[in-house]
């Protein structure tokens, strides 16, 4: 092979220069990490989710460690898009990543609103919708559990944006190939796979939740990626849509099992708290495992996993 493999990606519309960014939720707003490495070396920067209100959280306890993983409520904690638009926005003007804005809501309103107000900034690139917020309107079941309310939302941000919209589909559901064929049915761009299950933590010592007042919390890290790669494989067999993976990569041998399950591009999660070059380290990764291998695209590699 001659000179460096290409590691660009395509998710429908939106073009990345490689397939590794942060999971939102990890990030913060980017300039957090901007001390650790340089930020213009990742595929795109995913922020954390953004509701039209700031909010200001979960009750603490927000997390804790368990085996083999990371259990946490922090409850959308976030500045509001407003503040977001003129405090941490100007921010990626200096960078060359894909921006990628991560939204969530009570309502189909909140959301459609989101999109309507986001649409109008050049500088994101795209929205990805977290389905796994709580439906008020429907006893707080979440979006992402009942097929025709997430159809009736995503139709809607659909409709109020024309830029790539990625859709973070829940695992908490009987089928997850149902739900991307919404996905697909409703024209957006890509899926990520998968949001955090949810779990709890129990001291047996005070026989109170370790998330205090919170019963439970989303489970990441290690311990979910076998479960992420089967959710990835599956909807790659099933519906003929780009894959983000998502789930307990912790290194770049991780994201390459997500490669070849069907994922077009990764997210990193809970690592990011563990060692703030992960990302990084999981590009050179890759980059070096193709060369080594003669491969002269990641594209190669998406889905070759032998059955």
């Amino acid at each position: 092979m001659n000179g460096s493999p290409d590691l660009s990606v395509r998710l429908g519309r939106l073009r990345l220069k490689n397939p590794v960014m942060p999971a939102s939720g990890t990030f913060g707003y980017g300039q957090e990490y901007s001390p650790f490495f340089d930020l213009n070396r990742l595929g795109a920067v995913v922020v954390k989710t953004l509701t039209l209100k700031p909010r200001t959280g979960s009750y603490p306890h927000r997390s804790t460690e368990v085996p083999s993983g990371f259990l946490s409520t922090i409850g959308l904690q976030n500045v509001g898009v407003e503040r977001f638009i003129e405090e941490k926005l100007p921010f990626f003007s200096g960078l060359t990543p894909a921006l990628i804005v991560n939204i969530g809501g009570e309502s189909v309103e909140e959301y459609a609103g989101l999109a309507r107000i986001l649409d109008q900034h050049a500088r994101i690139d795209a929205i990805e919708v977290n389905v796994s917020c709580p439906n008020v309107r429907k006893g707080g079941m979440h979006f992402g559990a009942d097929p025709h309310v997430m159809e009736d939302l995503i139709a809607r941000v659909r409709s109020e944006t024309d830029k790539p919209l990625i859709v973070k589909l829940t695992p908490m559901v009987t089928d997850i190939c149902r739900f991307a064929e919404i996905v697909k049915r409703c024209e957006a761009d890509a899926v990520s796979l998968i949001n955090a299950p949810l779990g709890m933590a129990v001291d047996i010592k005070t026989r109170r939740s370790k998330l205090g007042r919170n019963p439970s919390g989303g489970l990441t890290g290690p311990a979910i990626r076998p479960l992420a790669l089967y959710l990835v494989r599956r909807v790659f067999k099933s519906v003929h849509i780009p894959i983000i993976g998502i789930g307990g990569i912790s290194s770049w041998e991780d994201a390459l099992e997500f490669f070849l399950a069907g994922a077009s591009a990764v997210q990193i999660g809970t690592m990011n708290f563990v060692h703030p070059e992960t990302t990084v380290d999981v590009i050179e990764g890759i980059r070096k495992y193709l060369m080594d291998h003669g491969v002269e695209s990641i594209s190669e590699l998406v889905g070759t996993l032998r059955d």
